[in-house]
């Protein structure tokens, strides 16, 4: 039994992959139509659809909002007691239903036609009151619901949800949406925390432990002690950051410590990371190499100046794990 299952299984899979590329295979200029009718649009983009083409379209809405293009789902059995208030003359509307005959949608259709809304839709049917009324047509392939009656949507939703990831993606590229827009779309949970910056979360100012290359060490260990990091970088002349000083440099140079000065002591070179990096970036760099360390002072690019410095727990507060 437990091998028809995964028989059964595979079908599907094999099924609506094959749909998928029915689908990239037939995209039209309709799909670049829409894409200009979005960017076009001064309001936002407005889903509907019925069922399961409405579930679909909440996610469509979400994927879109979340990407740089502002959208709302309008259900459309609410739109026709008030909710078709949701929709301006300034939205586009995107409309949802694989036959294209979907009654609910009725009065959605009729309202953007009276007041000039452009209007995408997306049917099976070429010959659908949908697809007749809309200002661009976006049409399913003919492919074969997965189900063993054929009627239970699916094939359908699998190439309606392709299609919605499609037309959002295609516009993230377009308005070149970068990975800190899409932070502050996204700022809590796992998300948020693997997109937070090192300049996010380091210490700056007074809070880093910094000293010049002749510091005796007489004064150096006092500076490693009282900002809390048990590390100490050490600067040259021009305020550029040219070694770092660790509790392994001081067992090395145990037998003559308090007579040397920093940069006898110091390990030159240290490693450090740029302020615009993300977290996830200096995590790695602490942990992913060896030897593991705990500490990392950020630093301008250009003068190789210490701007901050970060240490493995405030990534860990950070969630970045």
């Amino acid at each position: 039994m437990a091998n028809a299952f995964v028989s059964t299984a595979q079908r599907v899979l094999r099924q609506e992959a094959e749909a998928l590329q029915l689908l990239s295979d037939t995209l039209d200029g309709g799909f670049t139509q829409a894409i200009d009718l979005i960017l076009a649009t001064k309001g936002r983009v407005i889903v509907s659809g019925m069922g399961k083409s409405g579930h679909v379209g909440r996610k469509i809405a979400a994927t879109l909002a979340s990407t740089g293009t502002p959208a709302y789902f309008v259900h459309p059995a609410e739109a026709s007691h008030g909710d078709l208030g949701m929709l301006t003359p300034g939205d586009v509307a995107l409309v949802l239903s694989n036959s294209g005959e979907t009654a609910e949608l009725a009065d959605i259709i009729a309202y953007t036609r009276r007041f000039s809304i452009p209007m995408i839709g997306v049917a099976s049917k070429a010959d659908s009151t949908l697809i007749r009324q809309s200002d661009v047509a976006l049409i399913l392939p003919p492919a074969p619901e997965a189900c063993t009656i054929g009627m239970a949507p699916t094939t359908s939703t699998t190439m309606t949800i392709a299609l919605g990831d499609a037309l959002a993606v295609a516009l993230m590229e377009h308005r070149q949406f970068s990975t800190d827009r899409y932070r502050d779309y996204h700022p809590g949970g796992k998300l948020g925390a693997r997109l937070t910056r090192v300049r996010d979360i380091m210490h700056t100012g007074d809070e880093m432990p910094l000293i010049s290359a002749g510091t005796p060490m007489t004064e150096a260990l006092p500076a490693m002690s009282e900002k809390g990091f048990g590390v100490v970088g050490v600067t040259d002349s021009r305020g550029a950051l040219i070694g770092i000083i660790t509790d392994g440099d001081l067992r090395r140079k145990m037998g003559t410590l308090l007579k040397e000065t920093a940069q006898a002591v110091m390990t030159q070179s240290p490693r450090t990371i740029a302020p615009g990096a993300l977290a996830e970036e200096a995590l790695a760099q602490m942990t992913g190499q060896s030897p593991k360390i705990t500490c990392l002072f950020v630093v301008d690019d250009d003068a190789n100046a210490p701007v901050g410095i970060l240490n493995i727990h405030d990534c860990l507060r950070a969630g970045v794990a």
